[in-house]
């Protein structure tokens, strides 16, 4: 009996947010369609119920099915692996994802929230509230103003500034994602004026890179990926246009707001020109990219997943809310019924994603030919027809002839075969030079260029699938918006449309309680490490309160009032000294905020992946910053990757890493290792580990040895004596010169090495070169 006392608290325990919204989307669904049938609140065969954390701790007749935070040992996925006598579920087996996501949840603790759980009552959470007026309190600069005095409050004294070496390299990774070369070091160093801080991050935010590097962090918010992954992982040829159009819309500084307009109804929206309709046609990617189960054998599974998987990522990109959460029941935590599920899941089932759902199910895409394009199309169309016609023609004639001649019986058109086996050699000659004709053109057609959409299909109202099953429907609910989260909004969803235009402007909106604060937090975290709101994800009643919610609804108003320029937020947040503050730590600071999250001093943190590879690649001189276009080997739905027996993936291309394909179930082994996304779900919060592979990565990787290799022979381009080879080394990976005792090392490491029977001075150097690109200084913004 203890035993079983400790289970059902265990099971019932609230484990990480994370957890949580794992059980609630992947599980807890999984369990009503595959299992309560039988172990449910109707039936419990062998007196097992899996419909809660009390069925699960008391087990059945075989005693527990569940071991918490142990799946190997877990007879429940035992079963479902028909690995042991029981073979579950008797209808049929559950597929990797399914199998895997059971995994998951008991190796976390076999989490299990009760029905019962505590919501947020009808909109009073502070994040459905508006956004406050607020007022900084003093007349410096109104984020240190907001910052300050919180700082005071706890005892504490922020940092100095850093110096000026340190702030140019922090500020040009941080915007461009790239290094800054030493004579924009030197030329920031030598101008002296009250302007050269703000005229350096105009510089950064004018340069193509800024784009580059931003987009990359919109891109895990889209959860952008190159193949569809799962199932089926098939090539998405033409996602690379979405992604390009993401860099564009950095660079041009496009109102955040229009930015969402465009993904969530682009193609819906007026456009000003050709070129303007193709990328707002573009931008409805966003709603197209998510992985699907193409070959999932439930048609009206397949769909609601698609369905899904949009209200999901919609709900958490711009919202911060886990609205997937409420597909089979009321939401557990926040005040988000199924009726409001449902009736946004509406506006995406009124919304063609897919041409066909037939295995392997085919998505939608929107055609993009410019003007000559489109005329050589039509042009080569009309030589089809006609070559067609011809061939058609000659049969007609022929046909006519031979029937005339009686030859042919009835009166009839007479079918082609019938025409051809009575045509003499000269005549099946010319039929088939016809037809070769044809042939030729038609595999010569110019195929015109597309871009992964969605478009407006019969707008169509949903009943409510009771636990998100599709065969038990309940009430239908009209199209429209989460009711807590709209109580402002009050415009009318139309009959005859979507309501995706309508969605788009309550998500673009300033009176949505949300959004404005979801994306200034997000800008946030992407500077400073660590969110304003530290779930950036999620500003629900699982995510965590603001720790300076003034500062928050002040960026949030600032930015609305501002247009919704992301620029003007980024030049905002960088001229306040709570940016330029150096890493220097006091025992203050060490003893009341050791995290850095109320932002008394620098926190350094690691370079992302991408920034990573991109940094080595630039300091060797061997980046490529061609901007654009797609580096896939292979074509649009073409498979090119299996576990099995074909691999097409290819990623030595020395372009940013921005570029580099983007493939589920094989991501390149650098994003994988140095935390990247897995491109399946919205992520704005990537992790940072530190591992043992990631040193093996700095000590072996061909990508490290080719960097170390080129940064040397460009030192050595620029140096005649090693005394200046070791000064250039550090200023064009480290942007300082080296100290007295560096250069003493290095070269005592140069000397050591370059002894009888060691290498030549170019390897050694090379040698020196890794040291410098695996050092913590090369890949930490300070």
């Amino acid at each position: 009996m203890p035993h079983l006392i400790v289970s059902i608290t265990f099971f019932a325990s609230i484990q990480n947010p994370a957890d949580i919204e794992h059980f609630e989307k992947r599980v807890r669904p999984l369990l009503a369609e595959r299992c309560w049938k039988c172990h449910g609140p109707e039936t419990a065969r062998s007196g097992l119920r899996l419909d809660s954390a009390k069925g699960l701790a008391a087990g059945g007749k075989r005693g527990i099915a569940v071991i918490p935070s142990n799946p190997d040992a877990s007879p429940l996925l035992l079963a479902v692996q028909r690995k042991g006598e029981l073979k579950m579920p008797p209808d049929g087996p559950l597929n990797e994802r399914q199998v895997a996501d059971l995994s998951r949840w008991i190796k976390a603790g076999a989490n299990f929230p009760s029905v019962e759980t505590a919501r947020a009552d009808e909109g009073g959470h502070w994040a459905f509230q508006p956004v406050g007026k607020v007022i900084p309190p003093g007349k410096g600069h109104p984020v240190d103003e907001l910052v300050n005095p919180r700082l005071l409050r706890d005892g504490l004294k922020p940092s100095d500034m850093a110096d000026g070496s340190a702030l140019v390299r922090r500020a040009t990774i941080d915007l461009t994602g790239l290094p800054p070369s030493p004579e924009a070091i030197k030329a920031f160093l030598a101008d002296r004026s009250a302007e050269a801080w703000p005229r350096l991050v105009d510089r950064l935010l004018a340069s193509s890179a800024y784009g580059e590097r931003w987009g990359r962090h919109w891109l895990d918010v889209a959860r952008y990926a190159d193949s569809n992954g799962l199932d089926e992982n098939v090539a998405h040829g033409n996602a690379w246009r979405y992604r390009d159009y993401v860099v564009g819309a950095f660079n041009t500084d496009m109102p955040f707001n229009q930015f969402i307009r465009e993904q969530v109804a682009g193609d819906l929206l007026e456009g000003g020109g050709q070129a303007e309709k193709h990328r707002m046609l573009m931008a409805t990617g966003f709603l197209a990219i998510g992985p699907k189960v193409l070959a999932e054998v439930d048609k009206k599974k397949l769909e609601m997943d698609i369905i899904d998987e949009q209200v999901e990522t919609t709900g958490k990109a711009f919202l911060g809310m886990t609205l997937g959460c409420a597909r089979c029941h009321d939401h557990k935590f926040d005040p988000v019924s199924t009726a409001d599920y449902y009736a946004m899941a509406g506006i995406f089932k009124s919304t063609k994603t897919m041409d066909d759902l037939k295995t392997i199910a085919k998505w939608h895409e929107n055609e993009i030919p410019n003007f000559e394009e489109a005329r050589r199309h039509s042009e080569h169309q009309s030589k089809i027809a006609k070559a067609k016609a011809a061939a058609e023609d000659f049969i007609t004639r022929h046909g006519a002839r031979l029937r005339g001649e009686g030859k042919l019986p009835g009166e009839s058109k007479p079918a082609a075969k019938e025409v051809e086996t009575r045509l003499d050699a000269g005549q099946r000659e010319e039929l088939a030079r016809l037809r070769s004709a044809l042939s030729e053109l038609e595999k010569a057609s110019p195929e015109l260029p597309s871009a992964m959409g969605v478009a407006d299909s019969s707008p169509v109202n949903l009943a409510i699938h009771l636990r998100g099953s599709t065969e038990r429907l309940g009430a239908v609910v009209p199209r429209g918006l989460p009711k807590v989260l709209s109580r402002q909004w009050s415009k009318p969803f139309p009959e005859k449309t979507s309501g995706r235009i309508e969605l788009a402007e309550w998500l673009a909106s300033d009176q949505n309680p949300l959004t404005a604060r979801v994306i200034v937090n997000r800008v946030w975290r992407w500077h400073f490490g660590s969110g304003i709101v530290p779930s950036v994800d999620n500003f629900g009643l699982l995510g965590e309160k603001p720790t300076n919610p003034e500062l928050l609804d002040w960026l949030a108003a600032e930015f609305i009032r501002n247009g919704w320029s992301l620029k003007k937020l980024h030049r905002l947040i960088l001229t306040s000294e709570t940016y330029r503050r150096s890493t220097s730590i006091s025992p203050d600071q060490a003893r009341l905020d050791p995290s850095g999250r109320l932002w008394s001093r620098w926190i350094p943190r690691r370079m992302e992946a991408e920034a990573i590879r991109d940094s080595m690649l630039e300091v060797s001189g061997l980046l490529d910053k061609t901007m654009g276009g797609s580096l896939l080997t292979v074509k649009n739905r073409e498979f090119f990757f299996n576990h099995t027996s074909r691999d097409l993936t290819k990623y030595d291309f020395p372009r940013r890493s921005l570029y580099l394909p983007v493939v589920r179930n094989n991501l390149y082994d650098v994003v994988q290792l140095f935390d990247g996304t897995d491109a399946s779900v919205a992520n704005g919060d990537r992790a940072t580990t530190t591992i043992a592979t990631q040193a093996l990565f700095f000590l072996n990787s061909p990508l490290v040895l080719q960097c170390s290799k080129a940064l040397a022979k460009r030192s050595a381009a620029d140096a005649a004596d090693t005394d200046g080879q070791i000064r250039r080394m550090h200023e064009l990976a480290l942007g300082r010169m080296p100290t007295s005792r560096e250069s003493q090392r290095a070269k005592e490491f140069i000397r050591d090495a370059t002894t009888a029977g060691g290498p030549d001075q170019t390897a050694a150097l090379s040698g020196f070169a890794q040291i410098l690109l695996s050092s913590n200084e090369f890949v930490t913004i300070r």
